[in-house]
């Protein structure tokens, strides 16, 4: 594959995305609303987790939980990957599962797992999938295996700290409505906060701007829709963007590829 290049790439399974990248881009602070089970195939990157500052190798796992905040830097020159997102659902139905007894695991606790046990799980599970496998049950086993791999590791951290009621309410005013027209003095009414208490204690405690949480809100709205078949241009508009160019861009810079390549994997 080409240097600076993202695929995506057709899945056999419902409610799962595979994606292959290799690439020097560095990408800015965002979210996926999905779990992202990856390995790092060549090089090696740096980013913000849940769980602070790591890095990762080829050989080495990575991981993201749904709405966690993280980026993503090259060491080096650059670096490739391959990477499963999943329909949170999905993972949580497993986690039950595997739990068998006692509380399911909200969250996959390591950002970073160096494990080749489970490298090649992920490996044998991505060529399944994206070589259009039609055996469910073969599928089924292998999903439950990955998921059950990373879930088990333990976490080495206690959960992070809540998110304060005041900051949680300001949030909640942005979740409640991503399309509508939002300012700090709305958010500082609602949360009870000054305007600058609640810009940095926005930042602070979810990783994002108010504004710049906004709008991945709204990238996530159009990337269900144009995945359900949606017009970009009519994507764009419902999902709160000035146009269609707006959109790209902020999906390109959000995600590494463009509508149209998302677009092209469910058509």
């Amino acid at each position: 594959m080409p240097k600076n290049q993202f695929r995506m790439l057709r899945s056999a399974l419902a409610g799962v995305e595979a994606v292959e990248a290799e690439t020097h881009h560095s990408f800015a602070r965002h979210t996926h609303e999905q779990f992202g089970i990856g390995l790092i195939s060549s090089g090696a990157q740096k980013s913000l987790s849940g769980r602070g500052m790591v890095e990762a190798e080829a050989g080495e796992i990575i991981t993201v939980n749904p709405n966690e905040v993280h980026d993503g830097a090259p060491i080096g020159e650059g670096r490739s990957w391959r990477i499963l997102y999943f329909d949170p659902a999905i993972v949580t139905g497993l986690s039950r599962d595997i739990a068998e007894s006692g509380a399911a695991r909200s969250e996959i606790p390591h950002p970073v797992i160096r494990n080749p046990r489970i490298a090649v799980r992920f490996e044998t599970l991505f060529g399944a999938v994206t070589a259009g496998t039609t055996d469910a049950l073969l599928l089924e086993e292998l999903l439950l295996q990955l998921v059950a791999d990373v879930m088990r590791e333990r976490a080495e951290r206690e959960e992070r700290p809540a998110v304060p009621a005041s900051i949680r309410a300001a949030r909640d005013l942005i979740d409640g409505d991503p399309l509508a027209a939002v300012s700090l003095a709305d958010l500082s009414r609602e949360s009870g906060l000054s305007r600058f208490q609640v810009l940095r204690g926005f930042a602070r405690a979810t990783g994002l701007t108010p504004h710049a949480y906004l709008v991945q809100a709204r990238i996530h709205i159009a990337r269900r829709l144009i995945a359900q078949g949606t017009p970009l241009a009519d994507a764009a508009f419902a999902s709160g963007f000035a146009d269609q160019s707006h959109m790209t861009r902020v999906f390109v810079r959000k995600y590494g590829l463009s509508p149209r390549s998302y677009a092209g994997a469910f058509s």
